[in-house]
């Protein structure tokens, strides 16, 4: 799945991402809205991961959801 259809299809993998990813809030979901750049932010906050760190577990995630 690239980004574009992530995008789409944000409310089908929402909460498989707040399985994966158990301290984003509906909140930071909701702010996401379905953008990976968003996202990776969220997961920065949260987790303190650094940038490039977010991005490959994001990519990793749409990667696997076809």
């Amino acid at each position: 799945m690239n980004e574009d259809v992530f995008k789409g299809k944000w409310h089908q993998v929402k909460g498989e991402v707040k399985s994966r990813w158990g301290k984003l809030t509906d909140d930071d979901l909701n702010r996401a809205e379905g953008d990976a750049e968003k996202l990776i932010g969220r997961l920065q906050e949260r987790y303190g991961y650094q940038r490039d760190e977010a991005k490959r577990e994001i990519d990793e995630f749409i990667r696997r959801h076809p």
